[in-house]
């Protein structure tokens, strides 16, 4: 089940993101075959203010889908380290996402980082 909100996330519409909110989409919503969020579909693709509004929004920050990964993870996993990835990164530890939680195999955010020598995230994953 794809909503608004899911929709403009992926769009990457911050616009319609705080509009679809105002109109009371739920940033809680279940919207993916991968048990996702809004939030992760906004974070795997580097979308920081789209993530930054639904943060505000009131999103789940630490929602694990059936993957096994939350916005946090996704961010780095499917992420290439870039100036949006960081930013997403930044505004996901900002607003507190639980940077301990693994995937299923155990390893972290950071470990993840580490392996891919994405040297900023690794900095925010270890300073906050």
């Amino acid at each position: 089940m794809t909503d608004v909100l899911t929709i403009a996330a992926v769009a990457n519409d911050p616009e319609l993101v705080s509009l679809a909110l105002h109109l009371g989409n739920r940033p809680d919503l279940i919207t993916s075959v991968y048990d996702g969020t809004a939030l992760i579909a906004a974070a795997h693709l580097g979308h920081h203010e789209v993530v930054r509004r639904i943060i505000t929004g009131g999103a789940p920050l630490d929602h694990v889908n059936n993957l096994g990964w939350t916005a946090l993870i996704e961010a780095v996993i499917l992420g290439d380290g870039g100036p949006n990835h960081v930013e997403t990164v930044r505004a996901l530890v900002k607003a507190g996402a639980d940077r301990a939680i693994a995937d299923r195999d155990g390893v972290t955010p950071l470990q993840h980082a580490q392996a891919r020598r994405y040297d900023e995230i690794i900095a925010i994953l270890r300073d906050g």
